[in-house]
Formats: C-alpha cells, sequence, structure tokens
C-alpha cells in the first residue's frame, strides 16, 4: 500500500456518501476509478474534483445489476492493473412495508445492492488474489443491523451484505487482502432528505444526522492506514444509534 499511483475502485462514487469517498481517497493519494449508472454530470463533476487535487479519475458507466454489464465494464481495466483498494457503496432504497411490498420493489433493491456486490468484486478479488494483496470496504447500514419498518428489502440486503464481507475476510485474510464492512447510520443525503428528523433524532445519542465525509474518514483509513490489523469487522458510523 505503499506504493505510487495506488488505484482504488469506488462503486457508487459519484454522489452522497460515494463522493466524498472520492475525495478522501484521492486526498490519500489514490488515483481514482469511479463507477455510476447514469448520471454523467455528476460523474464530471466528481472527476474534477479528483482532478483538482492532482490525482487520475476514470470514469465507468454501467448498471451493476447487471452481472454482463459489470464484468464488461470491469473485467478489461482489472486485468490490466488492479486496483488496490475496492470500496463498493452501491445502493438504492425501495421502502414499503412487506405486507404492501410489490415483487419489482424487492428485487430492484437485491438485485442492485446484493447482486451487484457479487457482480463487480468477483473480478477484482480474483486479480487482488493472485497479487496477494488488496483492500476491500463494503458499505452496509444501520438498517442491516437492527433493522427498520418498512424496509425488509434494504435491511435483507444489507445485513447480507456484512454476511458476505465477513465470509470473505475469512477466505482471503491469508492473501493479505483486508475485508471490512463500514455501516453508517443517518446520514445527511440526498436518500435522506424527506425523513422527519423530529421523529428521528431522539433514537441517536448525538441527536444530529451524520455526514458524508464522516463516513468516508473511516473507509480512508480501512484503504490507506499502512499498520492495518483490522480485519472482518463491522464499523458503525451511526453517532450512537446501534450500539
Amino acid at each position: 500500500m505503499g506504493e505510487e499511483n495506488k488505484v482504488a475502485l469506488v462503486v457508487g462514487g459519484s454522489r452522497g456518501i460515494g463522493r466524498a469517498i472520492v475525495r478522501r481517497l484521492a486526498a490519500s493519494g489514490f488515483d481514482i476509478w469511479l463507477t455510476y449508472q447514469s448520471n454523467h454530470a455528476a460523474a464530471a463533476e466528481a472527476q474534477a474534483e479528483v482532478e483538482a487535487l492532482g490525482r487520475a479519475c476514470r470514469l465507468l458507466a454501467f448498471d451493476l445489476a447487471d452481472r454482463a454489464a459489470s464484468r464488461a465494464a470491469l473485467e478489461p481495466p482489472v486485468q490490466e492493473c488492479c486496483p488496490d483498494a475496492l470500496v463498493y457503496n452501491a445502493g438504492i432504497a425501495r421502502d414499503n412495508l412487506l405486507a404492501f411490498m410489490k415483487d419489482e420493489e424487492w428485487d430492484a433493491v437485491l438485485r442492485t445492492n446484493l447482486d451487484g456486490f457479487f457482480n463487480v468484486t468477483k473480478p477484482v478479488i480474483f486479480e487482488m488474489i493472485r497479487r496477494k494483496r488488496g483492500r476491500v470496504v463494503v458499505i452496509s447500514s444501520v438498517s442491516g443491523q437492527i433493522g427498520h419498518a418498512g424496509q425488509v428489502n434494504y435491511s435483507a440486503s444489507k445485513a447480507g451484505l456484512i454476511g458476505a464481507a465477513r465470509a470473505l475476510a475469512r477466505e482471503v485474510g491469508r492473501k493479505n487482502i483486508f475485508v471490512n464492512v463500514v455501516s453508517p447510520g443517518v446520514i445527511e443525503t440526498e436518500m435522506t432528505a424527506g425523513l422527519p428528523k423530529e421523529q428521528i433524532l431522539p433514537l441517536i445519542p448525538l441527536n444530529r444526522f451524520g455526514t458524508s465525509e464522516e463516513v468516508a474518514a473511516v473507509v480512508g483509513f480501512l484503504c490507506a492506514e499502512p499498520h492495518m490489523y483490522v480485519h472482518g469487522q463491522v464499523i458503525g458510523v451511526n453517532g450512537g444509534m446501534a450500539v
């Protein structure tokens, strides 16, 4: 991890928490591969921020729920230059009570949040194993730890990411590949803009929502810290919402 021109692949890096992670890693000396689905303007803005920090930024646009599209986009560059760090930050929410949840609301969330992890991680982890080094950070959610009404699909997908990351940590630890989970609570982003603060704040001991930069700081440590013995862990960034 001390080499020059380190590369971090940030999945879902054009907005919100992902964009803060991109800035943090670029400031730490990583060149960035940034994946996104369709918001070209936001991706271009994130790219400009990285380049302003003196680092290179490669944009990769594809639907990570599409296995063939994911591998077609990732396998060629990964085989050419395997990233030093992979941050899986993608996620969508389609909230509804389970009794009224539509099939497509369940399927869309699981395909993006959980299947997407498999689709993008498999080609990267294979090359990391060959090189015998790497960092993988999976962004889950407090919803995957304690569950929230109206989020059975989202909670299932985020809990699934925790289980997948812990199992992967056992598989690849001996190859000098560190795998950890960062589990944010309620963070000020577009996704949480419509939430009723007056109902949620009493549940948070710090009595405020978190910021994307606070999540990015933990991710930056896990990706860049040279003295590392943190492996297979779930690190909450939730203001005490889950203790």
